[in-house]
């Protein structure tokens, strides 16, 4: 990705193309496109200081100010909202909102897995290697990201499923299963903005991450990775262990972009045409969790 190309994303829904309004920008490439930088980068996005200072800052009453122009400034569909937006009393009260029951919608169907999350997707339908490229020129690695469990999904299928500001920040399960297993991992704070991705560094396999691995009747041992990044307060994970019904909220992300990943071991799903035919373009694809996302093989 050169300096001054936009991020541009299909809408779903409509078909149409868009480019994305990233808060920031300018600063995320000073970071991580400018040859000056390094010294900066290192200590901005590799420690966690700013990040906890952001997100104490966003968890009290200073931030409430913040609120409106956000909303503004990303276009935020106010009438989805479970709670009245003046009941917020902190800006990460309002970035992990509720929403109004029925305003996401999903497919019951057995056969179905629906999507985590409201996001941009990338799919990845075979992992030849050990490696995905969602940025051409950069690889990120699954054994990296997933140490001592990656070998069961090489020859699998990944979905990169990346939350901006504007997005409803709570995630919920793709399908119904029994969660097995549960890990955090201390890492990076670097920005998931395809900006950063361009740069280099080993988003997925540096950042700081929890993995949940969710034994399904019909799709296998499927791995659902929370990917934390610059900004983010914290990872919450609000259902850890037992069964999980479909769209059962998982957890949510506090203020900053983020993203989830899910790994399929080899030959258990196939995933949704548009998102397969966009991906292979090498554009995201914007859908809202509970959206059909894959099915069985």
């Amino acid at each position: 990705m050169s300096e001054n190309n936009p991020i541009i994303v299909i809408d779903r829904e409509t078909g149409k193309e868009f480019q994305e309004n990233v808060l920031g920008e300018k600063w995320i490439r000073w970071a991580y496109q400018d040859s000056s930088s390094s010294l900066i980068e290192k200590l901005l996005f590799r420690s966690s200081a700013l990040s906890t200072a952001m997100g104490w800052y966003y968890d009290s009453p200073l931030s409430k100010g913040k609120i409106q122009s956000a909303i503004d400034e990303l276009s935020i569909d106010t009438d989805e909202f479970a709670d009245p937006q003046e009941s917020f009393k902190s800006f990460n009260e309002f970035f992990i909102r509720h929403l109004k029951e029925g305003a996401r919608p999903f497919d019951g169907g057995e056969d179905t897995i629906v999507s985590p999350a409201d996001g941009r997707v990338l799919v990845f339908p075979k992992l030849e290697e050990d490696t995905f490229v969602p940025v051409k020129g950069h690889g990120f690695s699954i054994r990296k990201m997933l140490p001592g469990i990656a070998e069961r999904y090489i020859g699998g299928a990944l979905a990169i499923v990346r939350l901006c500001p504007a997005d409803y920040h709570r995630y919920h399960f793709p399908c119904a299963g029994e969660i097995v297993k549960a890990k955090d991992i201390a890492g990076a704070y670097h920005s998931v903005n395809p900006i950063a991705l361009g740069a280099g560094p080993d988003v997925f396999g540096e950042n700081k991450r929890s993995y949940t691995l969710i034994k399904t009747e019909k799709a296998g041992t499927l791995c659902y990775v929370e990917v934390g990044a610059f900004g983010v307060g914290s990872i919450v994970n609000t259902k850890t262990q037992g069964r999980v019904a479909k769209m059962e909220e998982k957890g949510y992300f506090k203020f900053g972009g983020s993203t989830v990943v899910v790994v399929f071991e080899p030959g258990m799903i196939n995933f949704s045409a548009d998102l397969v035919t966009n991906s292979a373009a090498g554009k995201e694809t914007l859908v809202k969790v509970g959206q059909p996302f894959a099915t069985l093989a």
